[in-house]
């Protein structure tokens, strides 16, 4: 078989650690062809379009500064050109820009590609709450697994030992995957339970956003270990009312669930920001472009998408701490009603 092609869709931080990565895999593998297309948003970074930087000195200077990414992974422009060949597309970019990705690549991919969804978000829009990995296949009828894990971004451009999770209702392409992205330092683990891979790592961006409130008000790692416990019991209650098939209980043992949960509430961007938040009284999207170059909080976003499918619903009450998240960070609820939340929480859900 000739070797799949590769492509990119994507190349913000997360990206640009996932390009770098591939590229180093690509080489050393007969099964992919060695030349990774990347897409990239361009933008001029003092005077310089983003993609000329990028292929000239190997290195995404705006999003992944200090790391060289691997000579054969090219910066392309334009997203028709990036995924024109590829057998395999690896979607990682910010989640609201998903659906006009898709919409520009209908009839310009091949027939029988397929993708990975590394996108940790989700979508409410007029059909109800959606899944990433299902716009992704509907729009663009293919088959799309998803990828989630304990996975910061600078951590794993520095091959730091890490875990992740592949759900892929396909084995093939599951393997095939697991070839493309694991290194010995990020180990992947492979389950059939992939839309519940994909809303631990949504969810668990809520409860990060949480435990940054706890810090912000110097609650200590007592109080933390409680987030993420209730936060953890109200993922698995939420997944079991969302998913129409079988919910494993397994999946959240696994590093898209419980660790994921963790390293978010301990070392995330969503705790980061939500500490700031309560520390200097700024609104999410100040604190945005300070501290995150102008990206999208992911935590506070997917409470609102969560909100508005609960609501629904009638079934705000029984996931408190999803709530405080969402009404403390758009509707001004006082911050410190958080512990509130904690204190009526169920023990048991």
């Amino acid at each position: 078989m000739a070797p799949l092609k590769v492509c990119i869709i994507g190349s913000g931080n997360w990206g640009s650690v996932v390009a770098k990565t591939v590229g180093m895999n690509a080489m050393r593998s007969n099964r992919f062809n060695p030349v990774i297309k990347m897409w990239v948003f361009e933008e001029i970074i003092d005077g310089r379009k983003l993609t000329d930087i990028i292929n000239q000195e190997h290195e995404n200077v705006k999003y992944l500064p200090g790391h060289k990414l691997p000579k054969n992974v090219v910066a392309v422009p334009d997203v028709h050109e990036a995924a024109a060949e590829a057998d395999v597309l690896v979607f990682v970019l910010p989640h609201q820009f998903v659906s006009q990705v898709c919409e520009q690549l209908v009839g310009h991919i091949k027939s029988d590609a397929f993708g990975i969804s590394l996108i940790k978000g989700i979508d409410y829009g007029p059909e109800g709450l959606k899944l990433i990995s299902d716009i992704i296949r509907t729009t663009l009828n293919i088959e799309v697994s998803v990828m989630m894990g304990a996975n910061i971004a600078r951590e794993v451009a520095e091959d730091k030992f890490c875990e992740s999770t592949i759900g892929s209702k396909n084995k093939r392409h599951g393997q095939i995957l697991k070839e493309l992205l694991q290194t010995p330092n990020f180990r992947i683990a492979v389950v059939e339970n992939c839309d519940t891979v994909e809303l631990c790592g949504a969810l668990k961006n809520i409860v990060g956003v949480g435990a940054g409130f706890c810090d912000g008000m110097d609650c200590g790692d007592n109080t933390k270990a409680a987030v993420i416990r209730l936060g953890l019991m109200e993922m698995v209650a939420f997944a079991k009312m969302f998913s129409k098939g079988t919910v494993e209980s397994t999946t959240f043992l696994e590093s898209c669930g419980i660790a994921d949960l963790v390293t978010t509430c301990y070392g995330g961007r969503n705790r980061k920001v939500a500490e700031a938040f309560v520390r200097t009284g700024k609104t999410i999207e100040e604190l945005e472009k300070e501290m995150l170059n102008g990206q999208k909080l992911q935590g506070p976003q997917a409470s609102v998408e969560v909100h508005k499918f609960l609501k629904n619903r009638s079934q705000t009450d029984k996931f408190p701490l999803f709530t405080a998240v969402y009404q403390i960070c758009y509707e001004k609820r006082p911050v410190q009603e958080f512990i509130t939340c904690l204190q009526n929480h169920p023990e048991h859900m």
